[in-house]
């Protein structure tokens, strides 16, 4: 779920990017985005890398140490950098080197080998990336060789870095797109664009990563207790959201058809608006039921967005609407599970 302050800093980021020239470029800098893959030699960085990017981009081998230099891996404007495993020997400066990267990268994700322990060079490691104040994701690998230990090896990791971890298999995929991709977005909410857009086997679960993050901030905004203030604010969130959903699609869309496509999937603004305005007469429990308003109407109309660019743009305003009133009334019947956590 995302954090308390990544949603304040999404608020803020929206706040920058408010008139509709500065959307556009708000999402082109989030689809050149760059993640470093960081990690002791021999944790499976290459491994991961050529996973993620469908094919082999970096060598792999038994041998510690086979990365001696940065490897990048454009998938159009997005970088996924490979960097050499700190720890290593013969005169190569592995570790300034992969630190260079992570400097440069928007987020980070700390890799170690489950089979191999948590040693104490590998938690100076982790505290040296902390320090660099980039968005950090750790996990373990190669869980694949330790099935039968592999709680208590998690255990004993989260317990000596003080941090939740991922346990992954590179080399199999075991909770990569299930568990990893997803703790990477919610550090870094930009990312989703660039990975949904060059990593195509991961796009629908990108686009409802992007759904999800915007429901959980308009969840907040629409709990705004003064009438119509809300309302800019909601507008130019949900034309944000459907330009990153656009853009994980591959699809050219300005500002001003993005709006076309949210007015088209929910109807005329004022009157979606109408009832959620009015709640907030109703002090206390009505913000709240105004802020579910908003989050149902935005995780329906996310949902409708990624069905109209996944049947190739097909679907007919008839059927959007429908679509719409249908998720809508799922998601404000049932709930949806939208949270918020804050720091631990």
């Amino acid at each position: 779920m995302l954090r308390l302050p990544v949603v304040l800093n999404e608020l803020r980021n929206l706040l920058k990017a408010f008139d509709r020239e500065s959307l556009s470029l708000d999402i082109e800098e989030e689809a050149l985005s760059r993640l470093a893959v960081v990690g002791p030699v021999n944790s499976g960085k290459s491994t991961l890398v050529n996973l993620l990017s469908g094919r082999q981009v970096s060598a792999v081998a038994a041998v510690p140490g086979t990365t001696k230099q940065v490897v990048t891996q454009r998938l159009g404007p997005f970088t996924l950098v490979d960097t050499p495993g700190f720890g290593g020997v013969g005169g190569v400066d592995r570790g300034n080197i992969a630190l260079e990267a992570v400097r440069e990268a928007d987020g980070a994700l700390l890799l170690f080998d489950a089979a191999a322990g948590l040693r104490q060079g590998d938690y100076e490691l982790y505290q040296r990336l902390r320090a660099e104040k980039r968005p950090l994701v750790v996990a373990l690998n190669k869980i694949d060789l330790i099935e039968s230990d592999l709680r208590p090896v998690v255990a004993d990791a989260q317990g000596k870095l003080g941090v939740s971890v991922i346990p992954i298999s590179a080399r199999k995929g075991t909770n990569v797109a299930e568990l990893l991709l997803p703790r990477i977005i919610e550090k870094r909410p930009a990312l989703a664009v660039a990975l949904g857009r060059e990593l195509p086997f991961y796009r629908r679960r990108m686009a409802r990563s992007v759904i999800r993050n915007t429901s959980i901030l308009n969840l907040i905004i629409g709990m705004e207790p003064i009438p119509f203030l809300d309302i800019p604010l909601l507008l130019a969130s949900q034309v944000r959201l459907t330009l990153r959903i656009a853009t994980i699609y591959g699809e050219a869309m300005g500002p001003g058809r993005a709006r076309e496509l949210i007015t088209t999937i929910g109807g005329g603004v004022l009157l979606r608006y109408a009832t959620q305005e009015a709640l907030k007469f109703l002090p206390g429990p009505g913000w709240v039921i105004s802020g579910a308003i908003a989050a149902a109407g935005t995780w329906a109309m996310g949902r409708v967005a990624v069905a109209y660019f996944e049947s190739r743009k097909r679907l007919s305003a008839d059927q959007m609407r429908e679509l719409y009133g249908r998720l809508k009334g799922l998601r404000g019947r049932f709930g949806g599970g939208l949270g918020i956590r804050g720091r631990r």
